[in-house]
């Protein structure tokens, strides 16, 4: 059962990785760097402004803590456990396996650290502030992302599954956390009240985010 697994794997990794383009390449290359969350993340510090400091504190803590988690869990722990190669370094796929920049990543790929952080991320985003289209985009974003990754030839569908996994009981241990401490210190620590307007600015930076990546990516293709 476990190697016919592996042999899906593979074969939907193949599929996902043979199609390509140079407009795909220099995009998904850009959604993969760990930069492309450069205007969500000015956007959550200036929602942040307005808050309470100590509330501000804890968002902020919250989600360095869920990357800490997810990314520490992932490469630090299951990855070295596990020492499943990426596809970039599997012998028997290696000559099938198309890259982008010549970049193959590190030796190990299960389970993948970029799925962990982005939905350990997009959960608590989602949990604290519960807006519909911000939910929406953020769930797209992070497909995006994840699909970049195979895309890339760096890692398998079941990489990325097992990140997601761990990227969101990382967030649910987090705001388990920072529940308890909103009801042991009165709400001073808790999580800030996010407003829809705080909601809609966040939802905008994403999808302005998205679209750069995709005028970048023109630009470097066409011009």
């Amino acid at each position: 059962m476990i190697e016919y697994l592996q042999q899906v794997d593979a074969s939907m990794l193949v599929a996902i990785n043979g199609w390509h383009g140079a407009l795909a390449d220099h995009a998904l290359w850009m959604v993969s760097s760990r930069l492309s969350w450069a205007l969500p993340v000015l956007a959550l510090l200036l929602t942040l402004r307005r808050k309470p400091w100590r509330q501000a504190v804890t968002m902020v803590l919250a989600v360095a803590l869920v990357i800490l988690v997810a990314d520490q869990v992932s490469s630090s722990i299951i990855k070295h456990a596990v020492e499943r190669l990426r596809p970039t370094h599997e012998p028997s796929l290696e000559a099938m396996v198309r890259v982008v920049n010549d970049y193959r990543g590190g030796l190990y790929g299960f389970v993948s650290s970029h799925a962990a952080n982005t939905v350990g991320v997009t959960v608590l985003l989602c949990a604290a502030m519960r807006y519909v289209p911000l939910t929406l985009s953020l769930s797209l974003w992070t497909a995006l992302v994840c699909y970049s990754r195979m895309y890339l030839g760096v890692h398998y569908p079941g990489d990325i599954l097992g990140g997601a996994i761990v990227g969101a009981a990382a967030a649910a241990l987090v705001l388990w956390l920072a529940a308890i401490a909103g009801r042991r210190t009165h709400s001073e620590w808790a999580l800030p009240q996010f407003t829809t307007a705080d909601a809609r600015v966040m939802t905008l930076a994403v999808t302005l985010n998205a679209v750069a990546i995709f005028l970048i990516a023109v630009a470097q293709t066409f011009l």
